[in-house]
Formats: C-alpha cells, structure tokens, sequence
C-alpha cells in the first residue's frame, strides 16, 4: 500500500475512534490515550508489512535465481545428479570408510 493511502486510512481510522470513544466516555483524556495507543498499534502493523514484504521478496530473488541456475544447466547439457546416483555414492562412501576402519584395527 502506497504511504499516500496509508496515510489518509490512518488518520480516518484515528479520527473515528476518537468520535465512537468521545461519545461513549465524554472523556478527552479516554480518547487522547486510545487515539494515541491506536496510532501507535497501525504504525507497527505498516512497519511489520514493510519488513514481511522485504523478507517475501528475497525469497523470490532466490528462488528467480535458482531457476536461472537450472535453465543455465540445462543450456549446457549437465544434468543434475539422479536420487539413486546420489545414494549409490554415498553407500560407496559408507563402504569405504568401514573399510579403512577395519584396516586400522587389524594388526
């Protein structure tokens, strides 16, 4: 939302609760305590929107540049590796090192 709209909703917002709280309190002290207590709760909301909508957008830059990698990859023909590929040399690995772990125990 634009600063321009927020502006004018907030003070519409402010503006009529202070009315509805005059009108049910009489009290000018109840509605300059609420009316601030309500300015202060909307300008945390837009505070918190604006840090949501910069914490949404780096996650569509990453994942804009992801996509970008993966185009890039298949533009050059490498493939990424198959699951089974993955864990046939992670099996190997596994092998492996049991292996060399028995080598150091045998005299």
């Amino acid at each position: 939302m634009p600063f321009r709209i927020f502006h004018r909703v907030l003070w519409l917002v402010l503006f009529s609760n202070a009315l509805a709280v005059y009108f049910a309190s009489h009290s000018i002290r109840a509605v300059v305590v609420t009316t601030v207590a309500w300015l202060l709760l909307l300008q945390l909301a837009y505070f918190g929107s604006v840090l949501f909508l910069i914490w949404r957008s780096g996650f569509a830059r990453e994942s804009r540049q992801r996509a970008e990698h993966f185009s890039s990859c298949r533009e050059v023909g490498s493939e990424p590796p198959d699951l089974d590929e993955v864990t046939n040399e992670s099996a190997d690995l596994l092998q492996r090192d049991q292996m060399r772990a028995m080598s150091l125990l045998l005299p």
